[in-house]
């Protein structure tokens, strides 16, 4: 049974990278894994950890959850055909905590927006705004990441610094800045890359709360 696991997701990540015409030496670039590491994964000659799904994801821009499938993780399954993509990722990001066995605590889309909220009344301020000015770029700089909750990001930060938006979308965008900025959150930062998964989260409420206005 795990050598047909190994070899489903052995399959896709072959079929992903021919789509974008990705060498195995260029993919390992991108997601910092050795090429000799991906190789082994992509024969199904070893597993794929939580931590290289979550790179593969990122580079690759294709959800998580399929690739924890595709992997053999367990993902609880929701009855409702109308699930959200942030309750998917929760899904995800569920299996992946306890399978890492380095965060205890429950997650919870409700943890997340309780600090969005309180980093909305920070970002109001001067002290809020220059932080956000101030420490974004060099916050990038230290994740050295790619894909589309990076580049998400950066669109938001340049619509934050030319004041594109009311003052509450500002508000909106600028707690979420700071919930990337900042590395305490609902799961700490310097477990990584785990603790970017909340980021991430963040980011998806944030632009869904948008496209809703």
């Amino acid at each position: 049974m795990a050598e047909q696991k190994n070899s489903t997701l052995g399959l896709m990540l072959r079929e992903l990278l021919k789509e974008r015409s990705l060498s195995m030496r260029k993919f390992s670039e991108l997601t910092g894994i050795d090429t000799a590491t991906i190789s082994r994964i992509i024969n199904g000659k070893r597993n794929a950890t939580p931590q290289h799904l979550e790179k593969f994801a990122e580079c690759l821009d294709v959800p998580l959850i399929n690739l924890f499938e595709a992997a053999g993780y367990p993902i609880e399954q929701r009855q409702e055909e109308s699930d959200s993509d942030i309750h998917t990722s929760v899904d995800a990001i569920q299996s992946l905590l306890k399978s890492s066995n380095v965060y205890d605590d429950e997650f919870s889309v409700s943890h997340v927006e309780q600090k969005l909220e309180s980093y909305g009344l920070y970002a109001q301020t001067e002290e809020g705004k220059n932080s956000i000015l101030n420490d974004f770029d060099e916050k990038i700089k230290s994740v050295g990441s790619i894909g589309p909750f990076i580049s998400k990001l950066k669109e938001l930060y340049e619509k934050f610094t030319l004041g594109k938006g009311t003052i509450f979308e500002l508000t909106l965008i600028g707690s979420t800045l700071l919930y990337f900025i900042i590395p305490v959150d609902v799961i700490p930062d310097y477990l990584f890359p785990i603790g970017y998964l909340d980021d991430a989260i963040a980011v998806q409420l944030t632009t869904n709360a948008l496209l809703k206005k």
